[in-house]
């Protein structure tokens, strides 16, 4: 990989110091209680206390002691974290003071760093119309931030969006059991068979990113409107009421149709806004968790 510029250098670092702070506040506790270990692990065996469950009585030391006895238990603390961001050409859009991709990779640091910080493994995974990069799962801070500097960094070779095959290389790669995050602008097609044998096989969490100037056009009059993705070119009269109406109608129902389709396939999800503190919409994942 060529040098990377100070200017990227300065934004990693700035992405590093906010979020950290943001874990240390308000996700260290909230991490731990919504992500449980995979399994038990037995530690010691010690006398029954009232209160004990007596699913846990180990009868032949009891036998042995004459007196009864439990088995106890730790929980296998150690997670595996996945994140999986979209870097297609869409995710550059942004029509504040960030892009989609730069808000992706605040979010990735967030939850990444929550996840080191109680020793769980981190991993990525970059993609466009197919997967292009992976970083396997690893802990530390120095982890971290390479995985911050390859979302923002990372020069995709494709423009284009298949979530089908993200989910794909998801359910052929990663170890069953792990938690995925996906983080996404969601435009794409055809990729529900795939995102539900993905559910299926870990806790996967939708994030989906969307910029408030997506969800309702100004009043500027006549102007070309290019996908991004594709390069195709509308044409668009925003003077016209109706057709500011029927954009705005339109992207509500897309978004409607996206959480309809994540909580048939059972899972949770998240839509972060450009106007909106993406703090806030994890705060608000996290305590439904818990709950």
């Amino acid at each position: 990989m060529a040098e990377i510029p100070a200017s990227f250098l300065k934004k990693i670092r700035k992405i590093e110091l906010k979020t950290r702070q943001k874990v240390e506040d308000i996700f260290t506790g909230s991490y731990k209680s919504v992500f449980h270990g995979r399994g038990l692990e037995f530690e010691d065996i010690r006398p029954y206390q009232d209160g004990d469950d007596v699913r846990y009585i180990d009868w032949n030391v009891s036998a042995r002691a004459d007196d009864l006895h439990v088995k106890i238990f730790r929980e296998e603390r150690e997670l595996t974290l996945i994140l999986a961001i979209d870097i297609s050409a869409s995710t550059d859009f942004g029509s504040g003071g960030q892009n989609k991709r730069e808000v992706m990779a605040e979010i990735a640091s967030v939850l990444a760093f929550s996840a080191i910080r109680n020793s769980d493994k981190v991993g990525l995974i970059l993609f466009t119309n197919e997967a292009e990069k992976f970083v396997p799962p690893s802990k530390g801070r120095d982890h971290v931030m390479r995985i911050i500097r390859e979302i923002l960094y990372y020069e995709p070779k494709h423009s284009g969006t298949n979530l089908d095959n993200a989910f794909k290389y998801i359910n052929n790669v990663v170890p069953r059991k792990s938690f995925v995050f996906m983080l996404s602008d969601f435009l794409g097609k055809d990729y529900q068979k795939s995102m539900r044998v993905a559910s299926g096989r870990y806790d996967l969490v939708p994030i989906v990113c969307v910029d408030d100037r997506e969800m309702e056009l100004p009043n500027v009059g006549w102007v070309a409107m290019q996908d991004s993705e594709t390069g195709e070119i509308v044409e668009v009269n925003t003077s016209s009421s109706k057709v500011r109406k029927l954009f705005t109608e339109k992207s509500n129902e897309r978004l409607k149709e996206l959480k309809y389709q994540f909580t048939r396939a059972g899972m949770d999800s998240i839509e972060v806004r450009s106007k909106q503190q993406y703090i806030s919409a994890l705060q608000s994942f996290f305590v439904q968790r818990m709950q």
